[in-house]
């Protein structure tokens, strides 16, 4: 299955898969609820949906799995003192690389759009992580800035080998619990997630089990990339700030165009919507982390019925005023 142009293999995620759970970060094992179809009425009683709850992952989201991959080997360099790490980051990877440094006692910085929630802004700092905020388009400028002039390493939030083989740690916890899925749903924002997972899911075997990427309409970087076959950069603005990156990887791209079916798009009223659905049967879930559910609640899924569904709930960091002013 696998093959020279793969950004990463099997044996690369079940190395990852290895590394983190063996890492002081405490990575969790995420519960995968099965057979939940009857807690959503308005879905096709003959489609079995499962969900895989990362937004139960520790930092509230998947992405620590990732950064536990990608810190694992860190360059003496780093280690020293002599070079500082800088990311760029809507929220959720800042929050994971921000824990991790603070766990290993190093600095580092941490761009962010200026449409980031002042809470994540807040958390970040709160692990000792420099922040500074700059419009989204100026976002890579300003970090080759600081690696050409102010010696900074610079790790990446998404296009990042090493973080899609942590994040397919997710697709091998999914077959480990005995789900063989037909359709696996993943919300993307640069695409490390689905990248990793549809990987995990199409090199373990399930060559016929269909992967779909879902993204804000506002933010539907991976959405063009696929139509014009390459990677794109473009303005983005959803309320899933965590899903708009201002450009799709260059790995990512390459990966989900190996192994995703499709990008679907949804609406930040759906994506609003799901939130309070998900709220209503107690699972709590951040806009960015409910999108793939919102593309099945809207019947934005093609050929789902009688199929084993798996969709990714991916993050849980939102505050209770932010969910009160987003659910109305």
């Amino acid at each position: 299955m696998t093959s020279d142009d793969d950004v990463v293999t099997i044996d690369d995620i079940k190395r990852a898969r290895d590394i983190i759970m063996a890492s002081p970060l405490k990575v969790r094992k995420t519960p995968l609820l099965k057979n939940m179809t009857s807690y959503f009425p308005e879905l096709d009683p003959s489609l079995n949906l499962n969900m895989k709850l990362e937004s139960l992952q520790s930092t509230g989201s998947f992405k620590i799995r990732g950064v536990a991959n990608q810190m694992a080997s860190l360059p003496e360099e780093v280690k020293s003192g002599e070079k500082k790490l800088i990311t760029m980051s809507a929220g959720n990877y800042g929050k994971a690389f921000a824990y991790t440094l603070d766990k290993l006692s190093l600095s580092g910085l941490c761009l962010m759009p200026l449409t980031a929630p002042s809470s994540r802004i807040a958390l970040i700092k709160s692990f000792g992580v420099s922040v500074e905020q700059c419009p989204s388009a100026e976002l890579t400028s300003e970090v080759n800035r600081y690696v050409q002039k102010e010696n900074y390493l610079f790790y990446h939030s998404f296009d990042d080998a090493r973080l899609i083989a942590g994040y397919g740690s997710v697709a091998l916890e999914i077959l480990e619990d005995d789900v063989r899925p037909d359709v696996v749903v993943v919300c993307c924002g640069g695409g490390g997630l689905v990248s990793g997972v549809a990987a995990g899911i199409r090199q373990s075997g399930l060559t016929d089990c269909r992967i779909y990427a879902v993204e804000p309409e506002g933010s539907r970087t991976m959405y063009e990339s696929f139509r014009k076959g390459e990677p794109v950069t473009m303005a983005v603005n959803s309320v899933a700030t965590g899903l708009s990156p201002p450009y799709a990887g260059n790995l990512t791209y390459r990966c989900c165009r190996k192994y995703v079916e499709d990008v679907i798009l949804v609406s930040d009223e759906e994506i609003l919507t799901c939130m309070s659905r998900l709220f209503d049967i107690g699972l709590k879930a951040e806009p960015s982390g409910c999108a793939a559910m919102a593309a099945i609640l809207n019947n934005k899924i093609p050929d789902v019925a009688g199929e084993n569904v798996v969709v990714l709930i991916t993050g849980s960091n939102v505050t209770l005023s932010e969910m009160s002013s987003y659910i109305k």
